[in-house]
């Protein structure tokens, strides 16, 4: 095709996703294609509602400026998804506030609330005083069990970073800004052991692989949330 012709398709390309990336809380054509949908539209929380809620709890979350974000220091309720998941790519950006705390969890289940699902941690490494207490609490862990690489690319709190999540059987992998940080098998040694370490250990289940709802944890810090897409794997 003649460059004068492709110049004036162009902006029909962008809009349809074909090229170049969505605009934010949307998927591209060809995202779509491969099976990615989005969890948040920006503009509703449609889809979600509270933890062991049937609707949105009152308090701690709220939708500004297209990002669903916490409202810090109230007693909030975490967010799950409507639905649920078994395998899985979960991606979303997301940023914290100076010393804040935050996470993403999964396998998520409403019958054990002390211990609801497994964490990816997200927390200001810098500034929180549980980050402080090494990378088993760090951004990117799998919370209290397993700590992510050491040369981790995280950016700094107030700045976006965009997480992975993939779950395909019992092979889990943890990833940060374009890099995997963290890979397990759900029934390995460095699992049992991890959790039998941790503050875990005596939850019943805690560990193994369920289909269900994924979780933004409210830790009464400010986070905020984009771009929040995910595929379900065969």
């Amino acid at each position: 095709m003649p460059l004068r012709h492709l110049l004036l398709f162009l902006p029909t390309l962008l809009l349809s996703g074909c090229i170049g990336p969505a605009a934010d809380n949307t998927v591209t054509g060809r995202e779509s294609a491969a099976g990615w949908k989005s969890l948040f539209d920006g503009r509703t929380f449609a889809g979600w509602r509270g933890y062991r809620l049937k609707g949105l709890p009152a308090l701690g979350w709220e939708i500004k400026d297209g990002t669903l974000k916490t409202v810090p220091k109230v007693k909030g309720v975490e967010l799950i998804t409507a639905q649920k998941f078994n395998n899985f790519e979960l991606t979303w950006e997301w940023k914290i506030a100076e010393g804040g705390n935050n996470g993403v969890k999964y396998f998520v289940t409403e019958d054990r609330p002390s211990a609801p699902g497994q964490e990816y941690q997200m927390i200001d490494d810098a500034r929180h005083p549980d980050a402080l207490r090494g990378p088993l609490y760090q951004t990117a862990a799998f919370y209290d069990v397993l700590p992510p690489a050491a040369d981790k690319p995280l950016r700094p709190a107030g700045a976006w970073n965009f997480s992975r999540l993939v779950v395909n059987g019992l092979h889990v992998e943890h990833w940060l800004n374009g890099v995997k940080v963290l890979a397990y098998e759900l029934d390995s040694p460095e699992v049992k052991a991890g959790i039998a370490r941790s503050k875990f250990k005596n939850a019943p289940g805690f560990g193994a692989k369920i289909a269900g709802p994924i979780m933004l944890t409210y830790h009464n810090d400010e986070c905020w949330y984009r771009n929040i897409k995910i595929r379900e794997l065969p």
